[in-house]
């Protein structure tokens, strides 16, 4: 009789575990990342001695109470919510982030993440860097500090687009931006006048500004299409290294358009000096640096870790992970559809299902109630026994 209260003893702690793990759940219904753990439990067969737990064979001495069976974690994925910041990262998919700390690696399924003194990623709060795969595969933290500046390159072509028409004799083009090496931009002025006594010919002034000439050179067109000996003309700046740029009429046509031009300079590469204005995650997946020339870089693709059992993963405070080395990691890219896509400007919210929680809440009370009967049952039947007197 007395082993009715231990087993209600036992439902009573069981529960009590059980309603610890639905409010840490329903408690962390806001938090970022948090992943819920599930509340189940498993009956006791045997008997508890010295030795700990002897299961009883078929016929043996029973059942003896419940405990709470082994807690799973719920991975599936939160709501990807949009933020403004171009380092709030999420994962679209199964991966982890992979976060590095001296020696010490730990994952996440999503962060804030900022720049730190040293240029290194940093999830937002701690010292764990956000790793990235190196060429050979290895898992590396770098440093935005290596690329702070986008080095200058000269022009060497300004490509031409659309009519000169046939029926105008000079057309300019203005403030084409065009870079040295230096990184110095100057504001070059093509002209053009055509010939008066040859048909279908222009001449090509390049000035630097609208007054310091730079040279000159010949076009022509057969029949409105450009001729192929004239269409690209290179134009040397004797004055400034002799740096030489090429002016590519390729696609220009010349037909009648009456006092309408619309040549234009399409493109002109090169650019200045470029400081850093951004640092986001590029749609592969990489960690991309954007600067004050409009150029870009690539610092290298975001290492997400693929797990063989994601169970094995030991949750910690904060919305990370460690691997105990029984999970069985393997570090991917972005472009592998086993782990998903990073996610710039996106935060995973906590996947907690209020409804199962309630649930489960409900379920809990009443093993805790019924449990608790037990006792009280058990108790009022010893004190009936206490309560017989023996005949004398």
């Amino acid at each position: 009789m007395f082993g009715s209260i231990y087993i209600g003893l036992s439902g009573l702690n069981a529960y009590s575990k059980g309603l610890q793990q639905v409010s840490n759940n329903v408690s962390n219904l806001n938090s970022q990342g948090f992943k819920s753990s599930t509340v189940s439990f498993e009956d006791v067969v045997g008997i508890r001695g010295n030795g700990g737990l002897s299961y009883a064979s078929s016929g043996g001495s029973g059942g003896h109470g419940v405990t709470n069976a082994g807690t799973r974690i719920d991975l599936k994925q939160g709501e990807l919510r949009q933020t403004e910041r171009d380092l709030d990262l999420s994962v679209d998919g199964a991966g982890f982030l992979m976060l590095l700390r001296g020696e010490e690696v730990a994952y996440t399924r999503t962060g804030s993440f900022q720049v730190g003194k040293d240029g290194f990623i940093m999830l937002t709060g701690t010292e764990y860097r956000l790793a990235m795969l190196d060429a050979s595969g290895r898992p590396v933290s770098v440093s935005v500090d290596t690329s702070s500046t986008s080095v200058p390159k000269a022009t060497t072509k300004i490509t031409f687009s659309d009519n000169l028409s046939s029926d105008q004799t000079t057309f300019s083009v203005n403030d084409v931006k065009v870079v040295d090496k230096n990184g110095v931009q100057r504001l070059w002025q093509v002209k053009l006048d055509r010939s008066a006594t040859t048909t279908g010919e222009w001449t090509v002034t390049v000035r630097d500004g609208s007054t310091d000439p730079v040279g000159t050179a010949t076009l022509k067109f057969i029949n409105g299409i450009v001729d192929p000996s004239t269409a690209k003309l290179t134009i040397t700046d004797t004055r400034n290294n002799s740096q030489a740029v090429v002016l590519d009429f390729t696609t220009v046509t010349s037909f009648s358009g009456g006092t309408t031009q619309s040549l234009r300079a399409a493109s002109v590469d090169g650019y200045k000096l470029g400081t850093i204005t951004s640092v986001s995650v590029n749609e592969k997946g990489e960690l991309e640096v954007g600067y004050s020339n409009e150029q870009k870089v690539q610092l290298g693709a975001i290492a997400l870790a693929d797990f063989r059992d994601p169970q094995a993963l030991k949750q910690k405070s904060g919305g990370l992970f460690t691997d105990g080395g029984n999970a069985g990691r393997q570090l991917l890219t972005s472009t592998d559809d086993r782990v998903g896509t990073v996610l710039s400007r996106r935060l995973e919210a906590s996947n907690v299902d209020l409804s199962r929680e309630f649930g489960d809440l409900i379920l809990i009370q009443r093993g805790f109630q019924a449990s608790s009967q037990i006792i009280s049952v058990t108790n009022d039947m010893i004190q009936q026994l206490f309560g017989i007197r023996g005949q004398g």
